[in-house]
């Protein structure tokens, strides 16, 4: 684990910095991942900041504390990332858990408009298909046939998952993975 601290308006001390890895590096623990630290330790008037930015992965995680100790900043600040490091631990393993389930099964997420008012997150929906082996022709002859927008399935030549969909110019669209 890389850790770097910088002090901000104010006399760099030994004890702070320690402490303060001491706190940060407890994150080692959840992750299997390198992880890059940088905490910044700053002082303006009566106010004490942390700003603890984390690297996971080509993930940024981040969190800011303001209190008038700066200890209890640096405490409460690591709650915060703790936190956001489970969250981001559990979908990175839900992810590797949906992928080894199985090859036929697709996963499709939609999210639902946010309310009105704006005030709560939206929901994901999973609906899951069975990609159906087919090659690009065949899947052409379904989505126009059909009502359906869009077809997923898996093409027979390249064994990858496919999009067909129903162009607005009327023609029809076809998504392959890149590699």
């Amino acid at each position: 684990m890389d850790i770097s601290v910088t002090f901000r308006h104010m006399e760099p001390s030994e004890s702070l910095r320690s402490y303060a890895e001491e706190k940060v590096s407890k994150i080692n623990k959840f992750l299997d991942f390198p992880i890059e630290a940088h905490i910044v330790l700053a002082v303006e008037k009566f106010r004490r900041m942390v700003d603890v930015t984390l690297s996971v992965n080509g993930t940024m995680i981040k969190a800011m504390e303001e209190t008038e100790d700066m200890y209890s900043a640096i405490d409460q600040v690591m709650d915060k990332i703790e936190k956001q490091v489970k969250r981001y631990r559990s979908k990175t393993r839900k992810r590797r858990s949906e992928h080894r389930k199985g090859e036929d099964t697709l996963v499709i997420e939609e999210t639902e408009e946010i309310a009105a008012l704006g005030t709560e997150e939206p929901s994901i929906e999973v609906e899951k298909l069975v990609a159906k082996p087919m090659d690009p022709e065949e899947a052409a002859m379904q989505v126009t046939m059909s009502q359906q927008e869009f077809l997923v399935f898996r093409n027979s030549r390249s064994r990858e998952i496919n999009v067909i969909y129903k162009r607005r110019d009327g023609n029809l669209g076809l998504i392959e993975p890149a590699g």
